[in-house]
């Protein structure tokens, strides 16, 4: 069946990276959604297909103390806990309390959230901000803790990101997310109506895993009306062959971003799921899932996924062209958790709506 076919490349491109890779990845932002990504699809499947590759990535951690300095670097917490909840293995217990203990003590920088770069090398020189990366970096993550562990004041602080965010980053006109918030100035980044793709995919990846937190949370309406509008605003955006661009409203004039589709397919499939949206988002999200998965490249033994955006910052003064002229690559680490994000949610929509897509 076609829908079999598009769920198992992906499953093929899985298989073929943690066979080919070295489990000890950086501790950083991506290699951690990725290590979620794969953690989820073995739930998904009911295998433990990932699990001895995720406990390489734990265990080399365990015996080489990574820094937990920013919002980037709290994200392996979503491995970590994971791996504990699956060996119950002390060590990466531990692993995962220094994340949370970053989460909770960390110096808020307006409101109740933190600077996204934190104490890192980098954050000391650049200006204090907060991104919209952090919805998923820093919040999914304690949502998700919070939720299994009964922790309602970690879950307040999960759950409060988003409208605080919303409130400094969200344009009132056109729904969409500016990439960051730069306190000092007091004013969105960039100043220029241009809204990143993967940014906007950020979002709307990051609040339905939210919202499967969030149970009655007084946080949980507003959770929902951010992601209807912003689900709104972005479905003009989609190009005709069902991608989006990494400037979003600058269509034509940037490049198409596979990242940014595939997140925002993620989040359309997991909406509709919830309910919370209707069939024109579920057409779009497939859409968008089959041109990236369509995109796949075969070469020799390798699978890649194309078209992603290197790592992202807001450049001072020329932000228009930092976008478009940041290069892209294949099988970026993030770009392969949001190919895997979205293929589980669109085997499980698949599933429930009973029919082949």
């Amino acid at each position: 069946m076609q829908q079999r076919l598009y769920y198992t490349k992906v499953v093929e491109l899985a298989n073929h990276i943690v066979k080919t890779w070295d489990p000890k990845m950086k501790w950083m932002w991506g290699e951690a959604l990725l290590g979620y990504a794969l953690a989820r699809l073995d739930q998904h499947q009911g295998t433990d297909d990932y699990t001895p590759f995720l406990r390489g990535y734990c265990d080399y951690y365990v015996a080489h103390q990574p820094p937990v300095d920013q919002s980037d670097t709290a994200a392996p917490g979503l491995i970590t806990y994971m791996m504990q909840k699956k060996t119950h293995n002390p060590d990466y217990e531990a692993l995962t309390q220094r994340v949370l203990d970053y989460i909770r003590h960390e110096p808020r920088l307006i409101e109740d959230s933190v600077n996204h770069l934190g104490n890192s090398l980098i954050g000391r020189f650049y200006p204090k901000s907060i991104w919209v990366d952090s919805l998923m970096m820093f919040s999914v993550f304690p949502a998700i803790y919070a939720k299994n562990e009964k922790d309602p004041g970690l879950m307040d602080i999960a759950l409060r990101q988003p409208r605080v965010m919303a409130k400094y980053m969200m344009d009132p006109e056109s729904n969409l997310w500016y990439h960051s918030y730069w306190v000092k100035k007091k004013t969105h980044y960039p100043k220029r109506k241009l809204f990143w793709g993967r940014g906007n995919g950020w979002v709307i990846a990051a609040l339905p895993m939210l919202l499967d937190q969030a149970d009655d949370h007084k946080e949980k309406a507003t959770i929902i009306s951010l992601f209807r509008k912003t689900s709104e605003a972005l479905i003009k955006y989609q190009r005709p062959d069902g991608t989006f661009e990494t400037v979003l409203n600058k269509p034509g004039k940037t490049y198409r971003e596979l990242s940014a589709t595939l997140l925002i397919a993620s989040g359309w499939f997991r909406g509709y799921h919830q309910g919370l949206l209707d069939k024109r988002f579920l057409d779009a999200a497939i859409k968008a899932y089959h041109a990236s998965v369509d995109s796949l490249i075969y070469e020799e033994s390798h699978i890649y996924l194309p078209e992603i955006s290197a790592p992202t910052i807001p450049l001072p003064l020329l932000p228009y062209l930092g976008y478009k002229w940041t290069p892209r690559g294949k099988n970026w680490s993030y770009g392969l958790a949001a190919l895997i994000f979205a293929a589980i949610e669109y085997d499980s929509v698949c599933t429930k709506v009973k029919k082949d897509l």
